[in-house]
């Protein structure tokens, strides 16, 4: 991967990059790319906002089920082009 040129991994799916990015950093233990990458997605602040008070199960449950969703490639919204810089990133460097 850290031969391949920025035109070749940018002409590869979100998803591609997502999954070799994610690959190489579970490889090598990069829990700091991981958090990144989180701290990047869409449901992130709202999930960070909820206070996990009793009455906010439901909320919690469904805010962090989103950020997994997000978290495992399906709904970027307008953080994908941030994001695939991050994976395409990611990868030239490791």
């Amino acid at each position: 991967m850290t031969d391949s040129t920025f035109a070749e991994l940018d002409a590869l799916p979100t998803e591609e990059l997502r999954e070799r990015a994610f690959a190489k950093a579970r490889e090598r233990r990069d829990l700091r790319f991981f958090w990144t990458v989180v701290k990047h997605l869409p449901d992130a602040d709202e999930a960070a906002s909820l206070d996990g008070a009793p009455n906010s199960v439901g909320p919690t449950i469904e805010e962090a089920v989103a950020l997994w969703r997000e978290l495992a490639g399906h709904g970027y919204g307008e953080q994908e082009p941030l994001l695939r810089a991050a994976f395409i990133d990611y990868l030239q460097k490791h």
